[in-house]
């Protein structure tokens, strides 16, 4: 009998949702909360409040007002009528820079870009902080995500737990530059990918078919939440330090996963760890109260799979054949297109008009209606057909954004609705790529794809800085790519109730000749595995079984 017949058999005698899903599922989505925590803390700790070149003989050990007479007569006004924060009128009357400045302290009386002052011509530098973020998370999608693979998910899961509460608490101590910067990207190494990518993978690997939608997508959720605690930590603390402290030693609650989370039975059982695997499955089965099977006939299917066993499978393996290559390359660029919108509209929330800490909140609040609407949509529409839809949707918001009076209700509006789809479309590529790539590589895809996005993470802060040239431009960057790689997704296969491919071989066939253009959105059935073979005891959704 077939290896990946056996294991869909064992799995499946679990159920699709029960009580020892549940516990490891709560677990693993910890991860994402101290993730988007992570991700974001530099929207507060490093925040760039409103500021102006402070005028000689009028600002000295207090500031004056901003609108006073010695102050306008002293700093030219931009075309939006605001004072310009990078000017000084010279004693000819002609603008020139200035080397000191005075903050506005009404919503961040310390944050790293005024102790530093990251602003003006050094506005790069603080840029480049959240840029070498990315680029340790890129770095750690990479390896660790291959790790994953070879060494476990529970260990990647655990090494990154203790390092991101070590760096998270060490890096608000650091007093330079160049050193806050690398630490930055160690942080980044481990704070958002080791433990957010595993745990992912984690639950996607033991719940079933029906649940995996409602499970990915509150992820997703839960790294919105932490966004939402951002902001909410951020309005309270008002001490930079003392706030980057509290983001660090949110980590502490990943701690106990030492010694309660379980490892993936589908990854044992790829290892040829049959008999941890089958541990796993048969305390499944007690805590869920589905009693129990004889192991030793899937004891001898699992060794009978080790002398079969491809060699150790790898991210390069991804690339070695025609149909997983297209779908690689495809999924990579569809991960680079949703985070560059995502974080684009993140990490600029700040500079919506209003409290910094309220707009924060509520671009993390608006993900909510969407993932909500996901869950129900998703069994029914397809991931295909929805997450175009959605890129599609959030890409034109981007464009129709620019084109409105910043700062009015309309554009605010319009920026929210672009959060609103890009969050919903981000959330389902996660789903999308577990399903699509084999468990022998599943760790490395979705390490790959999140490599890509954090690539297009790192070049978020670099773009919104061509806001100096129009501030257009970022906007109709973000809403081009979002477009491209909205219709692009058309291509990929429907995954929607199909069984997850174990092997290479599996992965490779899996949704040969099925796209948009050929199934009508998704309502073509692919097969993994042979027709002959009789049904299994499967994770598969109700309502396809009814249909």
């Amino acid at each position: 009998m077939d290896t990946d017949y056996a294991l869909e058999e064992m799995m499946g005698k679990m159920g699709e949702f029960g009580k020892y899903q549940c516990w490891q599922f709560i677990l693993h989505i910890l991860a994402a909360v101290t993730a988007g925590m992570h991700m974001l803390s530099l929207t507060t700790v490093a925040a760039v409040p409103d500021h102006r070149c402070a005028v000689p003989g009028v600002d000295g050990n207090t500031s004056a007002l901003w609108n006073s007479t010695e102050i306008i007569n002293a700093i030219p006004k931009a075309p939006s009528g605001k004072l310009e924060s990078c000017l000084i009128l010279d004693e000819n009357g002609e603008p020139k820079m200035c080397d000191s400045w005075v903050y506005d302290q009404t919503y961040h009386p310390s944050s790293l870009v005024v102790d530093w002052n990251l602003v003006c011509d050094k506005r790069w530098m603080g840029a480049l902080a959240q840029c070498l973020y990315m680029l340790g998370v890129f770095t750690g999608a990479v390896v660790l995500g291959g790790m994953a693979d070879k060494v476990g998910r529970k260990k990647i899961f655990c090494i990154s737990a203790v390092a991101q509460l070590i760096l998270g608490v060490v890096v608000a101590f650091i007093p330079e530059f160049w050193s806050f910067l690398f630490v930055r990207f160690l942080y980044g190494i481990f704070g958002s990918a080791g433990s957010y990518i595993t745990g992912f993978v984690l639950t996607m690997e033991i719940v079933g078919a029906s649940k995996r939608t409602a499970c990915g997508v509150a992820f997703q959720a839960a790294f919105a939440g932490g966004i939402m605690l951002v902001a909410g930590w951020g309005a309270l603390i008002k001490d930079r330090t003392l706030l980057q402290v509290v983001y660090g030693l949110h980590s502490l609650i990943l701690i106990p996963h030492l010694w309660v989370m379980d490892e993936s039975p589908r990854w044992l059982w790829s290892q040829g760890r049959t008999k941890e695997a089958i541990a796993i499955v048969q305390k499944a089965l007690r805590i869920n109260d589905r009693g129990t099977f004889e192991s030793t006939q899937f004891l001898s299917r699992g060794k009978a799979a080790v002398s079969k066993n491809e060699p150790a499978a790898g991210a390069m393996d991804l690339f070695k054949t025609p149909n997983l290559r297209k779908k690689t390359l495809n999924v990579c660029f569809c991960w680079f297109a949703n985070s560059l919108v995502y974080y684009g509209l993140s990490l600029n929330a700040g500079k919506l008009y209003g409290n910094p800490f309220l707009m924060l909140f509520i671009t993390g609040l608006v993900e909510f209606p969407s993932y909500i609407a996901i869950i129900y949509l998703l069994d029914r529409l397809g991931r295909r057909s929805l997450t175009s839809s959605l890129m599609l949707a959030g890409g034109v918001c981007c464009i129709v954004a620019c084109n409105l009076t910043q700062g009015s209700a309309g554009a605010i509006t319009i920026v929210m609705l672009g959060k609103l789809f890009i969050a919903g479309s981000f959330a389902i590529i996660y789903n999308y790529s577990a399903e699509l790539f084999p468990t022998v590589v599943r760790n490395s895809a979705l390490g790959l794809g999140s490599m890509s996005a954090r690539l297009s993470g790192a070049l978020t802060p670099l773009i919104t800085l061509l806001d100096s040239l129009s501030p257009t431009i970022p906007a109709i960057i973000f809403g081009v790519v979002s477009i491209v790689s909205g219709f692009l997704t058309l291509f990929l296969p429907e995954t929607n109730g199909q069984p997850m491919p174990q092997s290479i071989a599996d992965g490779e066939r899996f949704g040969i000749g099925d796209t948009c253009f050929t199934t009508c959105l998704g309502k073509k059935n692919n097969k993994t595995h042979s027709m002959s073979e009789p049904t299994p005891e499967v994770m598969i959704p109700l309502d396809n079984v009814t249909r």
